[in-house]
């Protein structure tokens, strides 16, 4: 859950974080910006089975790498697919 500024922090928003693990599936989103080496341009291709999600995150050996929802979409081989944009990445605790 995340506090909406000027809220008083009586509001409330819940967001939908999805964790891609698998990659099964036509592609249907394609994962924009961060870090060339985290991620392979042939791996930024990926299928989300839910895609009324306002963030996902991927793994990436020990860390995660987040990405939020755009409106935007773009063509990959004749198949439109939905935007994510990088925000950040996060490091797994041990």
């Amino acid at each position: 859950m995340v506090e909406r500024p000027g809220s008083g922090g009586r509001e409330r928003l819940v967001q939908r974080v999805r964790t891609i693990m698998d990659d099964n599936g036509t592609p249907n989103v394609f994962l924009r910006g961060g870090i060339r080496t985290a991620i392979a341009d042939e791996e930024r291709l990926r299928f989300l089975p839910d895609l009324d999600v306002d963030k996902v995150k991927v793994l990436c050996g020990n860390r995660y790498e987040h990405f939020e929802a755009s409106s935007e979409t773009t063509v990959v081989d004749d198949r439109e697919l939905r935007v994510f944009v990088w925000t950040c990445c996060t490091y797994v605790a041990e």
